[in-house]
């Protein structure tokens, strides 16, 4: 930890710093004399109910006085420190008259102390229990600059040299307790700075963290519009060639021609499948809600089942159960569509034709459930921590040698957790996958 004993914190962070700082100064002054006004309070009340022989004491003509002196100073520190609360709250600025109620309410403070002890045995070596407390509980529950440290250091010993004249000591007494004065002064001094220290250095720690957060944010930000820009200025080449790819297909082609236009026809597929993977990252990315309306899910998740059934290349069966005739959920029908497409999508991907996909919902009392099950590969368990992660490491070829960009997964993810939905998988390989979305009922 750095330690700033001698100097206060650079420059660029000191204001940013007594601001972070003064508050809890001016409530600790709010707090410290509540506690020493209802400490003298009671003491009060034992002089006046308690006991007689209080009154007998030696030193209690001095002790009287002084706490009536308490009871009568301390309530304008109360209220002096209230006030100044509030008018920090409300103008967020620092003034001097903040720092200068804190260094006297710390004086009041130690000179208490101080008092206290000199009454206890006019010598103040002698009894210095009140005087250390007050010390130390200034040098730990208030914050200073290095100046109004070194400037509280000197105005106490000024106070306690005043107090041993008072106290007509003689001049070997007057050298001891300078002495002890010197070494408790120098312990409030560390103390003081040590805890300013410790605080500085988390305070810079956290204005670090807010930094670099919001560079990564800002590089974030620019990262996406560069991605949507770039996705879809992609989109028109890649829709030119398809386009020239067809004009040629009405064309008589040799079977070598054929196949160079049906790779350029795969290849701008799977191109313009990369490019609206990239963009529905970069749209997600950049909103932070999505719009949504009260819809029936059951009758949403059959929809989608049909427009299955209905594609040439799926030869497997897929299943819808509800334990509800009817389930209302407050969706995105666009994007929720997405997200059971690309569940859908992977199950029969890494499955036989033959085996089925079941697609399940349950309305219970916390909830919606939407399970899309598959039994067909499963996953690996080294690659389960890496599934919704972009551009995966879990990214691998279907059984029919279907590509994948490594980004499904993640959109899912990123779709599921703007419905404030949770999604997880269970898998177990050549048993299958179960990939469960848990989402809010509607309101």
């Amino acid at each position: 930890m750095e330690t700033y004993f001698f100097r206060s914190i650079p420059a660029k962070y000191r204001t940013g710093y007594r601001k972070y700082y003064m508050l809890q100064n001016l409530k600790a002054v709010y707090i410290a004399a509540i506690i020493f006004f209802a400490l003298n309070v009671i003491l009060r009340l034992f002089y006046t109910f308690l006991s007689e022989g209080l009154t007998h004491a030696q030193n209690f003509p001095e002790f009287n006085i002084t706490n009536w002196i308490y009871i009568g100073i301390t309530p304008f520190f109360i209220m002096i420190s209230n006030h100044q609360i509030d008018l920090f709250k409300r103008t967020k600025k620092i003034s001097k008259g903040f720092s200068m109620l804190v260094i006297l309410f710390a004086i009041y403070l130690i000179t208490g102390g101080l008092v206290s002890s000199i009454i206890a045995t006019h010598d103040p070596r002698n009894s210095l229990i009140l005087y250390l407390i007050a010390v130390f509980v200034v040098s730990i529950i208030f914050l200073f600059e290095y100046e109004d440290t070194l400037a509280l250091t000197i105005i106490t010993e000024i106070l306690f040299t005043a107090a041993l004249f008072y106290c007509n000591v003689d001049s070997t007494e007057l050298l001891y307790n300078q002495l002890i004065s010197a070494f408790l002064l120098a312990g409030f001094f560390f103390m003081s700075r040590y805890a300013y220290s410790f605080r500085a250095m988390h305070f810079l720690q956290l204005n670090e963290i807010k930094e670099k957060n919001a560079e990564i944010e800002k590089a974030s930000s620019f990262k996406n519009e560069v991605l949507g820009m770039v996705a879809h200025d992609l989109r028109n080449p890649i829709g030119a060639i398809e386009s020239i790819t067809l004009i040629m297909e009405l064309d008589d082609m040799d079977e070598d021609t054929a196949d160079n236009v049906y790779m350029i026809k795969a290849s701008c597929t799977k191109a313009m499948s990369i490019i609206n993977d990239l963009l529905e990252v970069a749209r997600n990315d950049n909103s932070d809600v999505i719009e949504t309306q009260r819809l029936e899910l059951n009758q949403l998740l059959r929809n989608v089942i049909e427009m299955w059934k209905f594609r040439e290349n799926v030869k497997n069966e897929i299943i819808l159960t509800s334990n509800q005739p009817e389930i209302f959920a407050s969706i995105n029908v666009e994007k929720f569509q997405r997200v059971i497409d690309n569940l859908i999508s992977n199950a029969i991907k890494f499955s036989k034709e033959t085996d089925k996909v079941e697609v399940n919902v349950t309305q219970s009392k916390t909830g919606i459930m939407v399970e899309v099950k598959d039994y067909g590969l499963g996953i690996p368990k080294e690659m389960l921590p890496h599934i919704f992660e972009r551009f995966s490491k879990a990214g691998r070829q279907g059984i029919r040698g279907e590509q994948s960009t490594g980004l499904g997964l993640s959109i899912v993810r990123q779709i599921v957790e703007k419905h404030h939905g949770q999604i997880e998988v269970q898998s177990e390989e050549k048993k299958g996958s179960s990939f469960k979305i848990q989402l809010p009922k509607a309101m």
